[in-house]
């Protein structure tokens, strides 16, 4: 049996076994609020962060509390990840970032992707894959550029206050000193591991990441000090040269050399050539909320258009999480998933409009297609053009009213499992995320960014921030942001409850590297979802399957009326949120 095989069947254990594990563990009750609530929501008067370890959070706390605006402090904190949190995120992986500026009263949107490498035509990729119908999902034909590092300093140059030395400096000192693994990360990493082990397209490089990410041949277990001297010499390098350390320099020359000795097409050229873009935030009002997020290549949209559609049902009406509530919001996922498979491409390469897909009239069109009785099997996505004419997440507040939501990734955690000789991090493999399907907009082209599945979110009320947040993990982060938002908007829950309430997560959509839905997908159901919603659930024609997978929060809320800041952090991973 092989991997894959072996974490479903423990999965479908876990699956009939939990009711039994709650009754015999028991859960503590909570004196007031709901009992499904983990903790009370982090209030604090001039500053707020969470992110999803501890140590990030205590980084980027200590930034604040020394001046640094919330950028300078987001910043700290994504560096100190890719040391704490290696397989989640990293500076092999690219990063989107959405910020408030209090001094504008606006919004600003970036997106730090990179682009496939213009040394690889679309008919040599064609040829190198021979038989294959998708780009390997690790390896060297998965990698695109990393842009992270010209994220971190491109939000600086704008938003930042203390050098970049002073940024750097913390995860420096965990790299070379090391920091102990806590439980969800080293599950994580376990299994993470041992895939790459058995993969074939990076068996022969394992070596390295062997090297850089094993203790003794072995993942490290919760407790374990793992340590990384070459990230920190990688990151003593930036804090030295600068973003054109990583694009131009000693660092764009080693991964050069390494690319050229293990089968990479990344070239130097294709580091020197990149940059960030600057892009506007894109938005609709879901029930006099004004919920944002980025354009594509992104998915992002997705959230905007699920919003869109269920804004046409009284979901108050029908109860949280009830069978009625959670069909209907499954049924809206399938629907704007099959635009997202369809039409969410790098806007520098594809030609359809995506304008339509945001209006309330299109979504009155696709909400006519659900059936309230019965789950779909196949859907066709819309058709815009008439109409027009796969994480770490953190988010930081600061004294002056400045915020940041910012997600960064190497996809799958290790992504491409592939590790540059003595850099101390892997290459993601958001390259894998292309299609070969020469009529589709995500089709691979040399030069061209991959779609891409990180979306950081952001609300604002009447003109002033509301909440800054997101939900890691791949095409689970729109129905995490829908399922968030309808917590908080259509159900009144706190910003701590509202993540800790029980999700849904829906698999095998149609997808933008071409396969389609015929079957309906899959519905993965968290324990606090009671048997009577599953076996109606059932009734309604959808596939109900296990999995132990349901993302993670972060988020801050803003509130005006005290002028605090309440901060949540996610249950289901090893983080916190911490404000003074």
């Amino acid at each position: 049996m092989n991997i894959r095989g072996l974490a479903y069947c423990l999965g479908l254990i876990w699956f009939a076994a939990f009711p039994i594990y709650a009754q015999l563990t028991g859960k503590g009750d909570r004196i007031t609020g709901p009992n499904f609530a983990t903790r009370s929501p982090i209030l604090g008067r001039h500053g707020m962060v969470a992110t999803s370890h501890p140590l990030a959070t205590q980084i980027a706390l200590d930034i604040l509390k020394q001046g640094g605006t919330a950028v300078d402090a987001a910043i700290a904190a994504n560096a100190a990840l890719g040391v704490v949190e290696p397989n989640n995120g990293g500076i092999g992986g690219d990063l989107f970032a959405i910020v408030w500026s209090a001094k504008d009263r606006r919004l600003y949107g970036l997106n730090a992707s990179g682009r496939s490498p213009k040394g690889l035509s679309f008919d040599a990729l064609h040829t190198v894959l021979e038989k294959q119908p998708q780009i390997p999902l690790y390896g060297p034909l998965s990698v695109s550029v990393p842009g992270t590092v010209d994220g971190w300093f491109t939000l600086h140059k704008r938003f930042g206050k203390l050098p970049m030395q002073m940024l750097l400096a913390p995860g420096i000192r965990y790299a070379r000193e090391g920091v102990p693994v806590p439980q969800v990360i080293a599950y994580s990493w376990q299994v993470a591991a041992a895939r790459l082990a058995a993969s074939e397209a990076v068996v022969q490089e394992f070596d390295n990441f062997r090297r850089t990410f094993l203790i003794d041949g072995k993942a490290p277990t919760e407790g374990q000090v793992f340590r990384n001297p070459d990230l920190a010499a990688t990151y003593e390098k930036l804090a030295k040269g600068g973003r054109d350390a990583f694009y131009k320099g000693t660092i764009a020359d080693a991964i050069d050399r390494y690319a050229r000795r293990t089968g990479l097409y990344l070239r130097k050229a294709d580091l020197a050539t990149h940059q960030s873009t600057w892009v506007d935030p894109i938005s609709t009002n879901y029930r006099g909320y004004d919920v944002f997020e980025l354009p594509p290549n992104g998915q992002g949209i997705s959230v905007l258009q699920m919003l869109n559609i269920v804004e046409g049902f009284d979901l108050k009406s029908m109860g949280h999480n009830s069978a009625e509530y959670l069909h209907v919001l499954v049924e809206a996922k399938k629907l704007a998933f099959e635009d997202r498979a369809k039409f969410y491409a790098d806007p520098d390469f594809a030609k359809s409009s995506i304008n339509w897909l945001l209006t309330k009239d299109y979504a009155t069109s696709r909400r006519k297609l659900i059936d309230l009785k019965k789950a779909s099997e196949h859907l066709d996505a819309g058709d815009p053009a008439l109409r027009a004419g796969d994480t770490v997440y953190l988010t930081v507040a600061d004294a002056e009213g400045n915020m940041v939501s910012l997600i960064q990734s190497n996809m799958l955690e290790f992504g491409s499992g592939m590790v540059p000789d003595g850099l101390g991090f892997v290459f993601h493999n958001r390259g894998t995320s292309f299609t070969m399907k020469p009529d589709h907009a995500n089709v691979y082209a040399p030069g061209k960014r991959p779609f891409n599945t990180i979306i950081p979110g952001f609300v604002v009320k009447n003109g002033e921030p509301f909440l800054s947040f997101g939900v890691m993990g791949g095409a689970l982060q729109p129905q995490g942001h829908l399922q968030v938002l309808c917590n908080i908007i259509d159900f009144g829950m706190n910003v701590q409850e509202a993540g800790d309430a029980a999700r849904f997560s829906h698999s095998g959509s149609s997808e933008p590297i071409g396969t389609l839905m015929t079957d309906g997908g899959r519905l993965a159901l968290e324990s606090g979802i009671s048997a009577q919603v599953r076996t109606e659930l059932e009734k309604r024609g959808h596939h109900l399957v296990p999995t132990d997978f349901f993302g993670g929060y972060q988020a801050i809320l803003w509130d005006p009326v005290n002028r605090i800041y309440r901060g949540a952090t996610e249950m289901r991973k090893d983080g916190q949120a911490a404000g003074y």
